[in-house]
């Protein structure tokens, strides 16, 4: 199970929790909390903050994964659960380089994958990413974690004998987000830990947003 993420912007965290403590308990207030203007203008997203957000999401989940494939051919029935995000899904993503790439699962390849991250960050420096179309909130953790599920898709498709899925453990209380959350670290953990167990003839290629299939 590979849970690497870090979020690619800073955000105040006196303000931020002022503002969830007033939303109290609302389940549904607290999973859009991301998306409210008021979050929006106490997050700061610099150009060096997307590239570590992506080399951490994204390079690093795919180096250790590299070193482990290995091993995992070793065993009878060798899984890889990546955890990643349901705003990383491409419904939510309007950049055309992104979509006309990610979307096409026929004609993916890490490389063309590297172009999208490329690009990204091209477009930090150069201070277009809601002109061209990017999310304009958690950007760089969005497109990483986008970029994530399309190496997924890769590694189902060619190692035919691993299980290889994503899950979205949904709004879970970490240091990350400052504590504020839906769910306990314990029951943030359980999607995973029931994919990756899995019986042997279980799917592979897919999308979980907790224990639901979606779409990528």
């Amino acid at each position: 199970v590979n849970n690497a993420g870090i979020n690619g912007f800073t955000i105040d965290a006196d303000r931020f929790k002022a503002l969830t403590s007033r939303i109290g308990k609302d389940t549904k207030e607290l999973e859009r909390i991301f998306e409210k203007p008021e979050t929006k203008e106490l997050a700061t997203e610099t150009y060096e903050l997307a590239e570590e957000c992506i080399k951490t999401n994204y390079y690093g989940v795919k180096s250790v994964t590299e070193a482990l494939i290995p091993l995992l051919q070793l065993s009878d029935s060798p899984r890889i659960v990546n955890v990643s995000s349901s705003p990383a899904c491409l419904k939510n993503i309007s950049n055309e380089t992104a979509l006309e790439i990610l979307g096409d699962v026929d004609e993916l390849t890490e490389k063309r994958i590297d172009m999208v991250l490329h690009t990204l960050l091209k477009d930090f420096k150069e201070n277009l990413i809601e002109t061209k179309g990017w999310p304009t909130f958690g950007t760089a953790y969005i497109i990483s974690k986008a970029c994530l599920n399309a190496y997924s898709r890769i590694l189902a498709n060619f190692f035919a004998k691993f299980q290889v899925n994503c899950v979205c453990p949904n709004f879970v209380k970490t240091d990350m987000n400052h504590g504020i959350g839906i769910y306990t670290v314990e029951e943030g953990a359980k999607p995973a830990v029931t994919i990756a167990l899995f019986p042997n003839d279980g799917p592979s290629g897919c999308f979980y947003d907790r224990f639901e299939v979606s779409e990528f």
